[in-house]
């Protein structure tokens, strides 16, 4: 089904909203939440919660891409029951390695003003991603956003395992000089 046939289901309050949701984007939203907390049910539970959370936000949200909004709700319901259990296994301990590697380049501060700076954080990523070359940007968002392990992209990629180390790392290094000239606090 066509996502906006799909929105326009959301927002006449029919139920199929959510059912063809998940026939079209479940196992995206899976693979997005298992990569982050690496246990099935805990991951199966993220998906169900995605589509609760988007029946109360269509309307008045109204998403330009569907996969992306899906992807960023499941994303974020992961990260919080992550964060919430702190168990060194979950995740395979990818998101701790993650986390891990962005801790130089991206400030992690829970004050008010740190919260207010969160729009310009995100251009500011948004430009940076914009200047990476494709290959480059797919490998850090394979890592940072969908918290994919090294090893994973190396094969998807079919790249040695140390050059998409040394791309992480160049990209890390070119985020932290675009933050830092930019007078992100780190």
């Amino acid at each position: 089904m066509e996502d906006s046939k799909i929105i326009e289901l959301y927002e006449s309050r029919d139920q199929q909203a959510i059912s063809q949701s998940d026939i079209k984007y479940g196992g995206y939203c899976y693979s997005v939440g298992y990569n982050i907390l690496g246990v099935r049910e805990d991951t199966e539970e993220c998906v169900n919660e995605t589509w609760l959370r988007a029946w109360n936000s269509i309307p008045p949200q109204k998403p330009r891409m569907l996969s992306a909004f899906f992807g960023r709700i499941t994303r974020n319901i992961a990260f919080d029951r992550y964060r919430a259990s702190k168990a060194a296994k979950r995740g395979k301990g990818e998101i701790a390695a993650v986390l891990e590697e962005l801790d130089e380049c991206i400030p992690d501060n829970d004050t008010t003003e740190s919260l207010c700076d969160g729009r310009h954080l995100e251009g500011l990523i948004n430009e940076f991603l914009g200047e990476l070359q494709e290959r480059d940007r797919n490998i850090f968002l394979q890592r940072y956003w969908f918290a994919t392990p090294i090893k994973e992209i190396s094969k998807k990629y079919a790249m040695n395992l140390n050059t998409v180390k040394a791309s992480l790392f160049r990209s890390r290094n070119k985020l932290k000089a675009l933050l830092e000239k930019e007078g992100v606090l780190l």
